[in-house]
């Protein structure tokens, strides 16, 4: 049975992985936004920051089913894309781990930064983090940002598929 599965995935098709590609990050993004909205569960910044990064990697690998699956750019933007936001889950997985005398202070939430801060200060923030992002919350015995390390490492994979899969 593992002969027959793995004989199936190296004939699939770039198409097919880029398809993989669009799917899973945006079951990774409405998971994200079923945390928010449905267990009430406010996204701090540095979690913004990936969620940005998940879906831009999406879009790299919906934008190469719109143009070409097989040309190699898409591929090499979307595994960019999911390295830098797996940087910033492994910032906050990092800020997780500080003893709490070393955490920054905890800015205000997200909505009034947008209404009373300048933009340089929200990306200062968005890319920092702040002491909101230090806070646990596991599921399933891992951190949300140790979930999210996960999703961006199988999203590297997933593209590496479809370049494979385009030469």
């Amino acid at each position: 049975m593992s002969n027959t599965l793995i004989h199936n995935l190296s004939r699939a098709t770039s198409e097919s992985w880029a398809i993989t590609v669009v799917f899973f990050s945006g079951a990774l993004m409405a998971g994200a936004l079923v945390m928010e909205h449905a267990f009430a569960m406010d996204p701090c910044p540095l979690c913004l920051m990936q969620r940005i990064w998940f879906f831009i990697a999406g879009v790299w690998a919906y934008a190469s089913l719109l143009h070409n699956p097989r040309w190699g750019i898409y591929p090499l933007l979307g595994v960019i894309s999911a390295t830098i936001g797996g940087g910033f889950s492994i910032r906050q997985l990092w800020l997780m781990s500080l003893p709490a005398d070393q955490v920054p202070a905890c800015g205000p939430d997200m909505a009034y930064m947008l209404d009373a801060f300048p933009l340089s200060e929200i990306l200062i923030a968005m890319t920092r983090g702040t002491g909101d992002c230090a806070e646990v919350i596991p599921v399933l015995g891992l951190p949300i940002p140790g979930w999210a390390l996960l999703g961006f490492i199988a999203i590297v994979i997933l593209t590496v598929m479809q370049w494979r899969a385009g030469n």
